[in-house]
């Protein structure tokens, strides 16, 4: 199979249809053999009773559903273990992401010799205050703490080859950090691609002031990581030459 594409989603009932005729229609003739992977994360609505009538339509699409809600991390993470494709395409649900970018991304895999390709929403059709700026402060904190130079790290529309999926765990709110853990792993070769953002059409952000700390405390987690993983010892020697130094005076 070449392509996978992992969507996870909480209570996009009134999305998940059209967003599937989008997908399609932007895919069919130009990717020859690809699945559709939908994560109910525990959703309230009838979300899940549309992803099975989906499935019921077209052999391509398969769900995965979580009794509660585990969160975006969780849902990327069982979406990976399930992807038969040669890539894997991650997107939102909520009709913000533009599925007609997809080959474009899968291009840049292909014949550019990226290990991943992460969208960048430069034009944003969020709220200044309750989504972009949040994300301007998460994304120059990345780059800085990481070395990895994206402007857009939480983007959710991102291409990865296969292996690349396969060998980072994804968890907490670690899925805003998706390229640090790729990097960390090996796959130096990250690019990045403008794509188009469009208003949500239905329902409201998931986005709150809790996922935001989460999200810093996590931030401090990739940054021990990207320093330390490699040379956890360099950290206890440089607290126990502090400590030694106190002691002394």
């Amino acid at each position: 199979m070449e392509l996978s594409i992992v969507i996870p989603l909480l209570n996009e009932a009134e999305s998940l249809s059209e967003l599937h005729q989008w997908i399609t229609k932007s895919l069919d003739g130009v990717i020859k053999d690809y699945e559709l992977i939908f994560i109910d994360d525990g959703s309230q609505d009838n979300s899940w009773e549309v992803i099975n009538q989906l499935a019921s339509q077209d052999k391509r699409v398969k769900g995965l559903r979580f009794l509660k809600n585990f969160g975006k991390s969780q849902a990327l993470h069982a979406g990976f273990a399930r992807a038969q494709g040669q890539y894997v395409v991650t997107m939102d649900a909520d009709l913000q992401d533009n599925p007609e970018e997809i080959p474009y991304l899968i291009d840049m895999l292909r014949s550019q010799g990226y290990d991943m390709v992460s969208g960048w929403k430069k034009k944003r059709y969020d709220s200044y205050f309750g989504k972009n700026l949040p994300s301007k402060l998460f994304n120059f904190a990345a780059r800085k703490t990481s070395g990895v130079a994206l402007n857009d790290f939480n983007c959710g529309l991102k291409a990865y080859k296969a292996e690349v999926v396969q060998a980072i765990e994804v968890t907490g709110e670690m899925h805003r950090y998706i390229p640090v853990l790729a990097s960390n792993a090996g796959f130096k070769r990250i690019g990045e691609r403008v794509v188009q953002h469009q208003a949500r059409k239905f329902g409201h952000t998931k986005f709150g002031s809790e996922r935001f700390l989460r999200g810093f405390l996590d931030l401090i987690t990739i940054s021990f990581i990207s320093r330390f993983g490699k040379r956890p010892m360099h950290l206890f020697g440089a607290w126990g030459a502090l400590m030694l130094t106190l002691g002394v005076l």
